[in-house]
């Protein structure tokens, strides 16, 4: 998944607002959200090649988000996949500070990623990739973040067009449709906007929509999330071909436990 928008205890009723889209290789075999049938508690798209999600959500109230950092540099396989990450978080009990100092002391082990987490009792960002040090973890106060294959709230244009679109959210109805365009533009930065973040060239400006499409790579699903203060989520994933025409649709209402 390539960006991430959410609203944070900003809206009287909603104290999760999230719109995201996930980038990737068509050719790269996908599942669409469901329940697991092993983990029959746990909503979330599988990545069938390694195994893991790239978001999800549970009944206990557990979510779970990654997206890769983005590092020419370092090109080399890493020895584990980064979606067990969110998998394990969600499958698991452990609080997220509990379990970012866990796999911190492993990070290196994963190539660079950007990880979101939370539960009833706070929602926590931790990146590897921070000078080769990691973020270590940051519980999230109050706010709206953005969040796409750089740190949080890196300025990408695409970011903060986004974070702007969702604030105009924060005090009216909400539906998943509006959520959704809040990561539905096809436009690409101008080259000024790309160089003031340190961005150039072709690939760089085709990857600078909101919204990707083309023949090989690009947006294969879209999803919107909301918590509301009476214990519910309301989920939507959108799911997407090469040319960005909608090819399947999951909608779920969960009651959560926390």
């Amino acid at each position: 998944m390539c960006l991430i928008l959410f609203s944070y205890r900003q809206h009287p009723r909603y104290p999760l607002l999230l719109a995201a889209n996930r980038d990737e290789f068509h050719a790269r075999p996908t599942q669409a959200a469901r329940f697991w049938p092993d983990h029959p508690d746990v909503l979330a798209g599988k990545d069938l090649q390694a195994g893991g999600t790239w978001m999800g959500i549970s009944r206990a109230g557990r979510f779970a988000a990654i997206t890769n950092y983005r590092d020419p540099d370092q090109t080399i396989p890493a020895p584990r996949s980064r979606g067990e990450l969110t998998l394990d978080f969600l499958t698991g009990n452990e609080s997220p500070a509990t379990y970012l100092q866990r796999i911190g002391a492993r990070a290196s082990e994963y190539a660079g990623f950007n990880l979101l987490l939370g539960d009833a009792h706070g929602l926590w960002y931790y990146s590897n990739s921070a000078a080769g040090e990691g973020d270590g973890a940051i519980q999230l106060q109050p706010g709206t973040y953005g969040l796409s294959n750089a740190h949080l709230d890196t300025p990408w244009p695409k970011v903060v067009h986004g974070k702007h679109a969702l604030r105009s959210l924060s005090g009216g109805s909400v539906d998943h449709n509006l959520l959704a365009e809040v990561v539905a533009s096809g436009n690409l930065a101008t080259e000024s906007e790309l160089a003031a973040v340190g961005l150039n060239g072709e690939m760089d400006r085709m990857l600078s929509a909101q919204f990707i499409v083309s023949p090989t790579y690009g947006t294969r699903a879209t999803t919107t999330l909301w918590l509301d203060t009476e214990g519910h989520a309301s989920w939507r994933e959108t799911s997407f071909d090469a040319s960005g025409a909608p090819i399947g649709q999951v909608v779920e209402r969960l009651t959560l436990s926390s």
